[in-house]
């Protein structure tokens, strides 16, 4: 019985090993996916309650951001163009953004700026003396 434990603890971190690598190796593609199906989702993003306009709410709210790169993603948009800002790209609670830039959550560039910082400093980090 242990050794069939054994094995099946083997054979899962087999599986996520092999996971692992793939994931690293298309990393590229795989982040290329992701920003051209979000790019879409903003294209048809209505405040109707689809899955994607559902979706892109999620993620604004989630993770504090607007847009793919910044709030100015939305301006190319159909939503934008008739409403403005979507309710998920607020600051603050119970904001109406309409137009407002300065309403709307712009915090992605933080986040991109420190990932820049973070991966300077890990490739550097072997070129000290």
């Amino acid at each position: 019985m242990l050794k069939l434990y054994a094995m099946f603890l083997t054979l899962i971190f087999l599986v996520e090993l092999v996971a692992a690598i793939v994931g690293f190796v298309f990393r590229h593609e795989i982040k290329n996916s992701f920003k051209n199906n979000y790019e879409k989702a903003l294209k048809q993003y209505n405040s109707t309650g689809d899955y994607r306009s559902n979706a892109v709410d999620k993620i604004q709210n989630t993770l504090h951001c607007c847009g793919v790169t910044d709030y100015r993603d939305w301006t190319d948009t159909n939503y934008y163009s008739e409403k403005g800002f979507p309710k998920s790209c607020c600051k603050l609670e119970d904001c109406t953004p309409q137009r407002d830039a300065n309403k709307v959550n712009n915090e992605l560039i933080g986040i991109f700026l420190a990932y820049c910082l973070s991966r300077a400093i890990t490739n550097n980090q072997y070129e000290i003396v």
